[in-house]
């Protein structure tokens, strides 16, 4: 078990995606993969209010929905519960009304009295700063929110964020959400794990296997023949480069006997500050290797080894 940042949450250093529910895995589908997640140990959920409105028909809280139902029908215990707001079509931004009013329809739609950890899910330049630290501190007071924590901002604004919340008594955030995976390392190394360090935060890293690219399943530039939603996101990483990095995790992965992905989040999971990548699963049988990932303890050379045939993947790529 691995601690989140400053806060008493203590948690399977993995974080079930909770994107594709309501999207690539329907209502039944989610309850199997999530009850594989915590029969396997897991217990860190992460979601967004905004999940998956982006879907025909959808028109977002979907993923917290089915989130929901899955809490209320099996009640386990332990399970931290992570959700976002500012992209939820009828919850736009991080104005303090709009902060408070889309907490309690998370509340409603999770079904829980209080969530765990609390993301602003994309920074919001048209609101101050000190209205949106404020708006999140008040929920932490009210008791509708545990932990808050921030989620693709730049490494100034975080820097921000904690400077208005010292200054004004009010929570710090605890952790933040990345874009950050084996194939997309420069910014996020040089820029927020130095800040994550100071304020002793932790990294829970989103698009942990590149869109699925570092399942090894996409090998080619091409999207063509494949049947998935992400296969565009997964080619784009399927330069010499990036084939080289699935060529070393194959390699060091047949060693442990283990997949391309559970290697791949296992070199994740071991970098600074990182406190549990998020992964997702559309099938219950891809659930295995993501709990492997969690567990699998790669040697300094095999790190190393990882490090250095990804070491020069362009910031932003």
């Amino acid at each position: 078990m691995t601690r989140i940042g400053t806060s008493d949450l203590d948690v399977l250093p993995l974080s079930l995606g909770g994107n594709v529910f309501g999207w690539t895995a329907d209502r039944d589908r989610s309850f199997e993969i999530l009850d594989a997640f915590h029969a396997g140990g897991g217990d860190f959920i992460d979601t967004a209010d905004a999940y998956s409105a982006w879907v025909p028909g959808n028109s977002g809280g979907e993923s917290e929905t089915i989130i929901g139902e899955w809490l209320a029908s099996r009640r386990p215990s332990g399970v931290v519960v992570a959700t976002k707001v500012s992209q939820h079509p009828d919850f736009k931004g991080l104005s303090a009304s709009n902060v408070r009013a889309a907490a309690e329809a998370s509340l409603s739609r999770l079904g829980v009295e209080s969530i765990d950890l609390y993301y602003a899910h994309f920074d919001d330049a048209s609101v101050p700063l000190e209205e949106t630290v404020a708006a999140f501190g008040q929920l932490v007071t009210d008791g509708l929110v545990r932990y808050t924590a921030v989620s693709n901002y730049s490494a100034e604004r975080i820097r921000e964020w904690v400077r208005i919340a010292e200054a004004e008594g009010l929570p710090k955030p605890v952790a933040i959400q990345p874009h950050y995976n084996l194939v997309h390392r420069n910014e996020v190394e040089e820029t927020i794990v130095p800040v994550a360090q100071e304020y002793g935060m932790s990294l829970v890293p989103y698009y942990a296997l590149a869109s699925g690219f570092l399942t090894g399943k996409y090998r080619s530039t091409s999207a063509e023949g494949q049947d998935s939603p992400r296969a565009d996101g997964a080619a784009k990483y399927a330069t010499p480069q990036g084939l080289r990095v699935i060529d070393a995790l194959e390699s060091i992965g047949s060693a442990h006997d283990a997949s391309i992905a559970a290697t791949a989040l296992a070199w994740l999971r071991a970098q600074p500050t990182v406190v549990a990548p998020i992964a997702s699963a559309s099938r219950v049988e891809q659930v295995a290797d993501l709990l492997t990932g969690a567990r699998l303890e790669l040697t300094a050379e095999e790190l190393a080894e990882l490090g250095r045939v990804s070491e020069w993947t362009p910031a932003g790529a």
